[in-house]
């Protein structure tokens, strides 16, 4: 097993967030980037970051977005669609949707709407 499978969301999410806006995107822009993904509205995602939900506990409760098999490309020199624990393949997703946002691309491409 990873360690980040057992790593909470809470002490990640700090660092999403500092990433995003270094780059000039807002905190509401991520929660949105997460919502898509995991289905977890405003208070959902608030209550996994202060239970300490683990990383596995949060994928195994989010209703993954249909439209997550569409991420791919490279993150931390891994290419997204070739790992082959689902675990870790979604949190790849996340990694990599984060990334996205952070180098700016528009919402609409980030979420997959065209």
């Amino acid at each position: 097993m990873h360690r980040i499978f057992t790593t909470s969301v809470a002490s990640v999410y700090p660092h999403y967030v500092a990433k995003v806006e270094r780059k000039g995107r807002t905190k509401a822009e991520l929660d949105e980037v997460i919502e898509w993904l995991t289905g977890f509205d405003e208070q959902q995602l608030a209550a996994h970051l202060t239970d300490g939900t683990t990383f596995e506990q949060f994928f195994d409760d989010a209703r993954l977005n249909p439209g997550a098999a569409s991420i791919t490309g490279v993150v931390c020199g891994v290419r997204v669609e070739d790992v082959e624990d689902p675990l870790m393949r979604r949190i790849r997703y996340l990694d990599k949707l984060v990334d996205e946002l952070a180098k700016g691309k528009a919402m609409q491409k980030v979420l997959r709407a065209g």
